[in-house]
């Protein structure tokens, strides 16, 4: 049997791959901070068997139509809207994602990125590096509490549900909403569900943690930021889109919420003249929610268990569809 040609988007350490060239032919892009070229993706993917990419690649209808000989795309995230599935299924491409081994590394980030603004850990650490810190007073850098205060987690998944148990932790009562509620999670944590509405009026911490879907497009915009408290502080890990950003920036320049907290944009990467990164009460992060060594590494070889299942054994371990 001819190896399966598999083609990764980005530089991957070759000790990863070792084991798994007894039964693929990997070709891959020579850099791993850089996306692979749209034209070379194309020339690359039209030899391959099957695709092993990134959340930042664009697997759309287009490139889908031109390679519809692959037979699967392992996406080495958890989120799959940078694959158009409608089209995958059409050509009979099996679609895997990486669940399960970045939850609790995303929580860790999603919870020190929700400590960070409310204490401006950020702002105070420039303020040393600009040698400004001339004396103490005692609103200096004041920041606002964790500790007794209400996170509302939008998306009760298995992030949302790790964010809850650190949550818990501080004593902070849960609230939170989901396509539909879980009682499980209500019974261990005493969270609440609650309306979208409720979530945000009543929450000092709003969370989003949803997937990216036509529902959740823009969810996070002007009516949303209004009706928060004032001393909100929205935090979002999930996806870029799920935020009008206009709208976003206004309330936090105008006052209507206190800070943000950002891992993702609408459209990445951003640079340093976007407009977050004027305001001081916010920070912004280039997507490195499960950016530990460990659970990137289990990410890759899942997406490779997915891979050679797919071709060796029972099907993949996690397919989408």
């Amino acid at each position: 049997m001819k190896k399966p040609i598999i083609y990764i988007t980005r530089k991957l350490p070759e000790s990863l791959l070792q084991s798994y060239k007894e039964y693929f032919e990997f070709h891959m892009w020579k850099e791993e901070e850089s996306s692979v070229p749209r034209e070379i993706l194309l020339k690359e993917s039209k030899m391959a068997d099957g695709l092993l990419c990134m959340v930042s690649d664009a697997i759309d209808a287009h490139y889908l139509t031109q390679n519809s000989q692959l037979k699967i795309v392992a996406n080495n995230a958890v989120g799959y809207d940078n694959i158009d599935l409608q089209t995958a299924k059409k050509n009979e491409i099996t679609v895997t994602n990486t669940p399960d081994v970045l939850t609790e590394t995303t929580a860790d980030l999603t919870f020190a990125l929700l400590m960070a603004t409310s204490r401006r850990l950020i702002e105070a650490n420039q303020v040393i590096r600009d040698n400004q810190w001339k004396n103490w007073s005692p609103y200096f850098l004041a920041g606002t509490d964790i500790y007794n205060k209400t996170i509302g987690i939008v998306g009760m998944g298995r992030i949302g549900t790790a964010v809850a148990r650190r949550a818990k932790g501080f004593g902070m009562r849960i609230l939170y909403h989901n396509r539909r509620k879980n009682p499980e999670i209500e019974k261990e944590l005493q969270a609440t569900y609650v309306d979208f509405r409720t979530l945000l009026t009543e929450s000092d911490f709003v969370v989003s943690l949803v997937p990216l879907t036509k529902e959740t497009k823009h969810l996070f915009n002007k009516n949303a930021f209004h009706q928060m408290k004032q001393e909100a502080i929205f935090i979002n890990v999930s996806r870029g889109a799920v935020v009008q950003e206009d709208d976003l920036f206004e309330a936090l320049n105008k006052g209507v919420i206190r800070a943000a907290g950002l891992d993702v944009f609408e459209t990445e990467p951003i640079t340093a003249d976007h407009p977050y990164v004027s305001l001081d009460n916010v920070i912004c992060l280039p997507h490195i929610g499960s950016a530990s060594e460990e659970t990137r590494t289990k990410m890759i070889q899942l997406c490779l268990d997915n891979i050679y299942q797919y071709f060796y054994g029972d099907g993949p371990i996690t397919p989408v569809f």
